[in-house]
């Protein structure tokens, strides 16, 4: 009888144990995906939030889509054409800046020796309008003030119109921007209505698209204006510059090769 109990007894204590076993695995399986998303959310929580933002050529190339690809793209088209232009002529000025001080001292003081030959060399040696035009005056030293003089404000007004070469392009399309940009909006507006017209409504949601496109092809044509136009404008102050510097040049040599005969030619 007391064996039987013990058995009892035991085999109560076992099928207890593994009741509470299974019941522990239960909690355990069920409490798993609790505590997975738990944990997974903490990592969401613990990581760096990125945040994907659009850049700026990105948002440039939204609208550019939906102002209209074709006229966008005869804005774009003349911004670049007229950036070509405004590099070649800044690449160009550039390289016709020169150390003109520099470079009329070291003539006087060819002229001053007697050396022609030595101040033509120095300006045949030397890059730019003013070396130039230098250069064509001492050509003709030896056929009077008079001819010199001509010679030098005809070749003067050679080498500005090098200077401005290319101008008229920029200026065109400076003008031609603005004015792709105004015909998208009159397209637009027409656009807009054709939609007004098949809806037969005049709410906003109809309006909008057309709307949209007139305004994006103006901004996009005015701000390649304003560019083109800053561009311009540093041109032609390099432009002004440059021509002030043969002005004075020109009086300068006319003035050396005064001394020069009165020095040499008695």
């Amino acid at each position: 009888m007391k064996k039987l109990f013990a058995i009892l007894a035991v085999m109560g204590v076992l099928s207890f144990g593994m009741t509470q076993a299974a019941m522990a695995q239960d909690s355990t399986a069920t409490a798993a995906p609790a505590q997975t998303e738990q944990v997974a959310a903490a990592d969401d929580a613990a990581a760096p939030v990125v945040v994907e933002e659009g850049g700026m050529h990105k948002e440039i190339k939204t609208k550019f889509i939906e102002g209209d690809a074709g006229f966008m793209s005869l804005v774009a088209i003349a911004l670049v054409l007229g950036l070509a232009f405004c590099i070649e002529r800044i690449i160009y000025l550039s390289l016709a800046e020169v150390d003109v001080k520099k470079l009329m001292a070291k003539v006087e003081e060819a002229l001053e020796k007697g050396d022609v030959e030595g101040a033509k060399t120095v300006c045949r040696n030397t890059r730019g309008p003013v070396a130039s035009i230098c250069y064509q005056g001492l050509m003709r030293i030896d056929e009077g003030l008079d001819v010199v003089e001509r010679s030098v404000v005809s070749y003067g007004g050679v080498q500005a119109g090098y200077l401005e070469k290319g101008c008229s392009w920029i200026t065109l399309f400076i003008a031609m921007a603005p004015s792709l940009g105004f015909l998208g909006t009159v397209i637009g507006m027409v656009m807009a209505f054709d939609q007004i017209q098949i809806a037969g409504d005049i709410s906003p949601t109809v309006v909008a698209g057309g709307m949209k496109v007139a305004l994006i092809t103006t901004i996009f044509g005015l701000i390649v204006a304003l560019i083109l136009q800053v561009f311009y404008n540093y041109i032609l102050s390099k432009i002004e510059a440059i021509t002030s510097q043969m002005e004075d040049s020109s009086i300068t040599l006319l003035d050396m090769i005064m001394k020069y005969n009165l020095k040499y030619k008695k």
